[in-house]
């Protein structure tokens, strides 16, 4: 069994942590503020931005599973999350004297910055069009390049228990989609990005760059009419491109690579994910 330091424990990383305790590997979750950790998992109160606190960190690491999030939507926390925050715990971990052998850490399919629909996956160029994406590239290129072997996930839409933006902008009325061209969604259920990377970090041979998504990417309007049948609410409403919100590119990812390894998702689809939360959170409307 393998020691292991979850780097953030929110909805993907307390899921990924729980997950490895349960199969018996000694896991530590990292936070900056103390908090609820899944059972088994060990608590790591530390700021990754601030390599003061790193004197908390345990030897002897196996593998380093990063989950980071932002705390907020403008580039300076971008930054401090997926730049400067794995180059500090990089080059501490660096200067074990057991360093681990493998590093992953989780990027979004927000770096490609297609707005054509065409099919993406990982030898696709990555071409952001947003701050949020170079940021996000930028961090990816610090870990590649840094002195621990590593590998990046770049994970789609997640959504699940807790991540329910679709179901409650349907229940609100304020739900919107494009119809010509479509607008396309990938999508990843939480305990399918959770698998993902447990699956990933303990590979024999890992490649950089993966895509963890489900196996249909959708159009935006086909998803929101769907689940509005499930939920028994209007549908969402229909308009033309101009008059959507901004949205940051549409495109179709593959997951071809990442399913070569092995790996299958819990939830092939939108439909069973979407099935498996409405019956945890009910399909009344509100």
């Amino acid at each position: 069994m393998a020691r292991v330091l979850v780097a953030g424990v929110g909805a993907v990383g307390g899921r990924l942590a729980a997950s490895l305790a349960a199969s018996g590997h000694e896991v530590w979750g990292l936070r900056r503020t103390p908090g609820r950790m899944p059972a088994a998992v060990h608590e790591i109160v530390a700021d990754l931005c601030d390599p003061a606190t790193f004197d908390r960190l345990p030897d002897d690491l196996d593998v380093v599973i990063g989950c980071v999030g932002a705390d907020t939507f403008d580039e300076s926390a971008y930054r401090n999350a997926y730049v400067d925050g794995p180059r500090h715990l990089l080059a501490t971990l660096a200067a074990a004297e057991r360093p681990p052998r493998r590093v992953l850490w989780c990027s979004s399919t927000g770096v490609y910055g297609r707005s054509d629909g065409a099919w993406v996956d990982e030898d696709s160029p990555p071409e952001p069009s947003s701050w949020s994406g170079r940021v996000l590239l930028e961090g990816e290129a610090a870990v590649l390049a840094g002195p621990v072997p590593a590998s990046v996930v770049r994970l789609a839409g997640l959504y699940g228990p807790g991540r329910e933006l679709f179901v409650q902008r349907l229940r609100s009325g304020e739900a919107t989609c494009v119809g010509d061209p479509p607008q396309w969604v990938n999508l990843l259920h939480l305990d399918d990005a959770a698998d993902a990377l447990a699956h990933v970090a303990f590979l024999d041979r890992a490649d950089d760059v993966y895509l963890a998504v489900d196996d249909e990417p959708t159009p935006r309007c086909e998803l929101l009419r769907w689940l509005a049948a499930r939920l028994g609410c209007p549908g969402p409403r229909v308009v033309a491109a101009d008059e959507a919100p901004a949205r940051r590119g549409t495109k179709r990812c593959r997951n071809l690579r990442l399913r070569g390894t092995g790996w299958r998702p819990r939830y092939p689809s939108y439909r069973e994910g979407f099935d498996a939360l409405l019956g945890v959170s009910g399909r009344d409307p509100r």
